[in-house]
């Protein structure tokens, strides 16, 4: 059984149907990536798989190491191993990214607060990896950050928290090369038998950085078509024109 499973999901937003159907499916140690064009559904998709309340579930079921989680807070679908990177990461002024991640695993965890000093040193060691200076330890979450440096901080996040499926929505969108190499290589080294990955995107140039195990194609709230790294250079030379027609 796959650790995450999407069957037969139908979406609405303030009464509009965003997903029709969709299914799919991530185990653990294997790297999805979920391509689309914009207005697809991709972000949806994301924010219903973590429970986002303005997201309404009218069929099918998110199902998280076979339990279904459709009903479940975010909070709760995150101590079972949920993690979503989001595509605008929202600011925080007057909690600190030190404070942030120390609550957020001491909430995720089931065997007791994690020592600080520990804590530290795992967090110093994460943000050397990510090219983070040291100085962020004191700002508040978000703050002021630019766009290389909040994605860095969602994979700081991904790092710390250790999570089983990681949904990554556009984790790529408006990264400079720098930035773009620095935050795949982070999720490169948190990749193993441990962690299922979906990156969601519409472009193919963090999947250069990042090798799928298995690419889907998202047309209009489902996805049409699947299979390896090699639809994802078809995707590059032919575009998303053909799909949509065949949708249409």
């Amino acid at each position: 059984m796959a650790e995450l499973e999407i069957e037969g999901l139908e979406v609405q937003i303030e009464g509009t149907a965003i997903l029709k159907g969709l299914t799919l499916s991530v185990g653990k140690g294997e790297t999805h990536a979920l391509m689309g064009p914009n207005g697809s559904g991709k972000s949806t998709l994301a924010y219903a798989i973590m429970g986002h309340p303005a997201y309404t579930i009218t069929a099918g079921k998110v199902s998280l190491k076979g339990t279904d989680v459709s009903a479940l807070r975010p909070d709760e679908r995150a101590k079972l191993g949920l993690f979503l990177a989001m595509q605008y990461p929202t600011e925080i002024p007057g909690v600190s990214l030190t404070n942030f991640l120390r609550t957020a695993m001491n909430a995720t965890r089931t065997t007791g607060d994690v020592p600080v000093r520990q804590f530290m040193a795992a967090l110093r060691k994460e943000m050397a990896e990510l090219e983070m200076d040291e100085t962020f330890l004191s700002r508040s979450v978000n703050e002021g950050f630019s766009g290389g440096e909040k994605k860095r901080f969602e994979i700081l996040q991904m790092a710390m928290l250790r999570p089983e499926i990681a949904v990554l929505d556009e984790t790529d969108s408006g990264l400079d090369v720098d930035a773009l190499r620095i935050v795949s290589e982070g999720v490169n080294r948190l990749r193993g038998p441990d962690l299922g990955v979906l990156i969601i995107t519409h472009y193919t140039r963090i999947l250069r950085y990042i090798t799928p195990d298995r690419v889907h194609v998202m047309i209009d709230g489902r996805i049409v078509e699947s299979g390896g790294p090699e639809l994802a250079e078809r995707l590059e030379s032919q575009g998303y024109e053909g799909y949509r027609e065949d949708a249409a």
